[in-house]
C-alpha cells in the first residue's frame, strides 16, 4: 500500500480579541492507501481543525494556516488555488460533519443536495445525478429511497441524516473519507449501524478513511492505527493493538483509565485525568500535559518532548514513557 496523504508540520491558529489560539500545533501524519486512521482526543485537542485544515475549510479570517505541507497525489493541498481545492473536495478527499441535524440544507430536497456533487465533478445529467443519488440511498440503508427522495431533511430521523450525509460524501467513490465524530448525537443502537455501514462500504470501495473521535470504545474495533491528539499535538501515534495493549503516554494511559471495560474486575473503580487542558492562547514552554501528569520532572515543565519512536512502529512524545511502561507492567 502507498501513502494517500501525507501531513507535515501543520499549524493552524485563530486570532482573537483575546489572543491567538494555537489550535494545531505541528501536526504530521500519514494515511496509506485503503487504511483507517483514528484520530482520538478530549474536546478541543485539534483533531476537527486538523481536518478541516487538510480540506482548506478554516473560515479565514479569524483562522489561518500559519504553516505545513498537506500532499495528496503529489500535490500540496495549502498551496493549490481555490478552483483546484474545490475540485478535490467532495471528489477525491469527502467530509462527513459532526452534526446530522444541522448539516443539510433544510430548504432543499436530499435529491437536490445529493445530486449537486455528482453533476458538478462527475458532468452527470439532472436524471443521470438522480438515479444515482436513489442507488447511493439504498447502499447507505434508507428504505424506499425513490419516494423518500425528494424529501426534506426535516422528514428524516437523526440516523436517516446520518446516512444521508454519508451517501453525500460517497457519491463521487471518493479515495479518503473524513469522518468528523459522524455518531457523536446519535443513540447507541443507531451508531452501532452507522458504523457496520462504514465498514462495509470501505471494504466495497476500497476507500481510506480517517474517522475523528473521543469515544475510545467506537475507534476499538474500526481504526488499524490510531494518534492520540492533545493541545493541537499528536502525542501518540501507533498501531490499534498497541495503543490499547501498550500506551505509552500518560495521557493515554488515563484516557483508558477512564472508560468502563467488561474484562475488568467488578470493583475496578475508574480513573478520571485531574485538571483541565492548558490555555491555548499562552500555550506552557514544556509538555503541555504537564500540570496533569503524574510521572512528571522537572524537565517536563522546562522541555516540550517531540514525537519519537519509543518502541517498535510506536511513537510518543513523553520524556518519561519508560517510566510509564514499567509501572504499567508491575501493576
Amino acid at each position: 500500500m502507498g501513502t494517500l496523504l501525507e501531513v507535515k508540520n501543520l499549524r493552524t491558529e485563530f486570532h482573537t480579541q483575546d489572543g491567538v489560539v494555537h489550535a494545531v500545533n505541528g501536526v504530521s501524519f500519514h494515511v496509506d492507501e485503503g487504511e483507517t486512521l483514528g484520530l482520538v482526543g478530549e474536546s478541543g485537542c485539534g483533531k476537527s481543525v486538523s481536518m478541516l485544515s487538510v480540506m482548506r475549510l478554516i473560515p479565514m479570517p479569524p483562522g489561518k494556516i500559519v504553516s505545513g505541507q498537506v500532499m495528496f497525489q503529489g500535490r500540496d493541498l495549502i498551496q493549490v488555488d481555490d478552483e483546484e481545492i474545490r475540485s478535490v473536495r467532495g471528489n477525491k478527499i469527502a467530509m462527513v460533519f459532526q452534526d446530522p441535524m444541522t448539516s443539510l440544507n433544510p430548504v432543499l430536497t436530499i435529491n437536490t443536495q445529493v445530486s449537486e456533487a455528482l453533476e458538478l465533478h462527475m458532468g452527470m445529467t439532472k436524471q443521470q445525478a438522480r438515479k444515482r443519488t436513489i442507488e447511493l440511498l439504498k447502499m447507505v440503508g434508507i428504505p424506499e429511497a425513490e419516494r423518500r427522495v425528494d424529501d426534506y431533511p426535516h422528514q428524516f430521523s437523526g440516523g436517516m441524516r446520518q446516512r444521508v450525509m454519508i451517501a453525500m460524501a460517497l457519491s463521487c467513490s471518493p479515495q479518503l473519507l473524513i469522518a468528523d465524530e459522524p455518531t457523536t448525537a446519535l443513540d447507541v443502537t443507531i451508531q452501532a449501524q452507522i458504523i457496520d455501514i462504514v465498514k462495509r462500504l470501505k471494504r466495497e470501495l476500497g476507500m481510506a478513511i480517517i474517522w475523528i473521535t473521543h469515544d475510545l470504545g467506537v475507534i476499538a474495533g474500526l481504526a488499524d492505527r490510531i494518534n492520540v491528539m492533545y493541545a493541537g499535538f499528536v502525542i501518540e501515534s501507533a498501531t490499534t493493538k498497541e495503543i490499547f495493549g501498550n500506551p505509552l503516554h500518560p495521557y493515554t494511559l488515563g484516557l483508558l483509565g477512564s472508560i468502563p471495560r467488561l474484562d475488568a474486575a467488578l470493583k475496578a473503580k475508574l480513573t478520571p485525568i485531574e485538571g483541565l487542558p492548558p490555555d491555548l492562547i499562552a500555550l506552557p514552554q514544556g509538555c503541555p500535559f504537564y500540570e496533569r501528569c503524574r510521572y512528571r520532572t522537572e524537565k517536563c515543565a522546562n522541555e516540550n518532548p517531540p514525537l519519537e519512536l519509543g518502541t517498535v512502529r510506536h511513537w510518543v512524545a513523553c520524556w518519561n514513557w519508560q517510566d510509564v511502561r514499567k509501572q504499567r507492567v508491575n501493576a
